[in-house]
């Protein structure tokens, strides 16, 4: 006792636990004060009193006194609770403020974006959610990820609401069942249309090859060799086929020709008059002047007016023709020339097409000369011309060759008195270029310009082949409407074949065998029907 006596000091109460000199800046120290306070009155139990705030007032001799004393032993609880805190005091760094961020009235402190491990993210969600994750094991995954049916994603199997009765086992088999089954049709419809486009893919890679391979010929064999080799059977089957882009203006203006004599010169002659009728029409304001000039001018002025209302029309989808596109004036000018060197004619509606496809493959002065001569053949002026006896002609010789060869629905068609000319006039005036895509009028194009009129009306024939089965069950309105405007599906290798299987032929006569005939008929019948001379 009086060992320990002599140890502590007798005056002294045992001292509260209490912190003094402590910087409330500064964590650290608040942490060394603690230390060095703590372990002087631990009791030998291990388990430290519960800590009881400091006096309202206490004198600063005692103060610095207890400090002292914790002093003694700092070096000693230092050491054992250095490793104790060791993560906590490396935890409370003060993080470092990145630049503030913005709201809608002045600066906000920005969110710490600290990256999340998935895991971490998945535990969260876990814990918010109440669910549990379970990835599909390897042998439920869909292997042929090419074919995966895209429709099926927003098509998810799920049980009834908490708030609703749970379904029976008979219920959920059959949803179940259901719900397969309607994933599978999904399934399939889509991988059937994979196949499909990868079909058409195929089939385009190798009409491209074919058409590198026909571009070398046609420019190193056919084109230098011209009149030797273009009614040859090599070069009859390659034009069957399709000309090449590069090689197809030029094939064009060989096989139409040019019997007009017909020279860039003219053109930019015509083109010059062309202008100057615009500018005067565009100044005339009154009535008086025009009725003053006439009427063929009137008739001139029409088709200068229709000629900008149907350029406006024309490929509407290209967006190339209409105002303000890079072929629009080209067109306008085109078909203002040939208004003014075929007086006769003018401009009629569907001229704008023929132009613009030749415009699209030919230059400007070749495009005016290829169009010209192509409108001065017996078929395109008997129809720009609006020449009926002609026109009917036609569609008698038409309608010959379309007993000939389909019988089935020519009755049907004659069953509601539906003549050719309700839906052969478009084709034949725009030669197929309105009626088909672009790429297949071009094709039909080229074995016009190889076979001529025949294969306009063989085309016509080949269409209503292609349709026969979906026509013989229309009646005269539907009908109408479905040749006036055919489905966009339409492609090139399905047309010509059933153009292919049309047999130009009746009686052992051909198109140009059978329109003689009529014509010859038509004569006599006039001759018959003349009046008598007077006597």
């Amino acid at each position: 006792r009086s060992c320990r006596d002599r140890a502590e000091p007798a005056a002294l109460p045992p001292a509260p636990l209490g912190f003094t000199d402590v910087n409330l800046n500064s964590r650290n120290t608040y942490e060394v004060s603690r230390r060095r306070s703590a372990p002087e009155h631990l009791p030998h139990g291990g388990t430290a009193p519960a800590e009881s705030a400091p006096p309202p007032q206490e004198p600063a001799e005692r103060a610095r006194h207890r400090v002292g004393i914790a002093g003694a032993g700092s070096s000693f609880a230092e050491f054992f609770t250095r490793n104790f805190f060791a993560k906590r005091t490396k935890e409370l760094k003060p993080a470092v403020q990145s630049a503030p961020g913005w709201k809608l009235f002045g600066k906000v402190p920005p969110r710490e974006n600290l990256p999340k491990d998935s895991k971490i993210i998945q535990q969260e969600y876990e814990a918010r959610t109440g669910r549990m994750y379970k990835p599909p094991p390897p042998s439920a995954r869909r292997k042929n990820i090419e074919f995966e049916p895209l429709s099926t994603t927003a098509l998810i199997l799920e049980d009834r609401p908490a708030n609703l009765p749970a379904k029976s086992v008979e219920e959920a088999l059959r949803h179940r069942q259901e719900y397969d089954e309607m994933v599978a049709e999904a399934k399939k419809r889509e991988i059937k249309e994979a196949h499909k486009r990868k079909k058409i893919m195929r089939e385009r890679f190798k009409q491209e090859e074919n058409i590198a391979s026909a571009m070398v010929i046609w420019v190193n064999e056919i084109l230098p060799n011209w009149e030797g080799m273009r009614a040859t059977r090599r070069v009859r089957e390659l034009w069957w086929q399709g000309l090449p882009p590069s090689v197809r203006g030029k094939v064009w203006s060989l096989a139409v020709g040019n019997e007009l004599n017909i020279t860039p010169e003219l053109y930019e002659i015509f083109l010059s008059r062309a202008k100057e009728r615009w500018k005067s029409f565009s100044e005339t304001s009154t009535e008086n002047d025009i009725e003053d000039a006439g009427a063929s001018v009137a008739d001139r002025e029409a088709s200068l007016e229709l000629i900008k209302l149907d350029i406006s029309r024309t490929f509407p989808s290209l967006y190339i023709f209409q105002k303000g596109g890079p072929y629009h004036d080209l067109l306008h000018s085109v078909l203002g020339a040939y208004t003014c060197y075929r007086p006769d004619v003018g401009y009629v509606q569907g001229m704008s097409f023929i132009a613009a496809v030749l415009i699209l493959n030919l230059e400007e002065a070749d495009a005016f000369i290829a169009f010209a001569n192509l409108l001065n053949k017996p078929c395109q002026l008997a129809f720009f011309r609006v020449d009926h006896s002609m026109m009917l002609k036609y569609f008698a010789a038409f309608e010959v060759f379309f007993e000939e060869n389909l019988p089935k629905l020519f009755l049907h068609f004659k069953s509601y008195s539906l003549t050719p000319d309700i839906y052969l006039i478009d084709w034949i005036f725009t030669l197929y270029s309105k009626s088909l895509p672009l790429d297949l009028a071009c094709r039909v194009w080229d074995v016009f310009c190889r076979d001529g009129e025949e294969f306009l009306f063989r085309t016509g024939l080949g269409i209503l082949r292609l349709y026969e089965d979906i026509l013989l069950q229309m009646d005269f309105i539907h009908i109408a409407q479905f040749l006036t405007k055919l489905p966009e599906d339409i492609t090139s290798e399905k047309l010509f074949s059933c153009i292919a299987a049309i047999q130009m032929q009746n009686s052992n006569k051909k198109w140009a065998q059978v329109f003689a005939s009529l014509m010859k008929d038509n004569k006599e019948g006039d001759k018959n029907h003349s009046p008598a001379p007077k006597s």
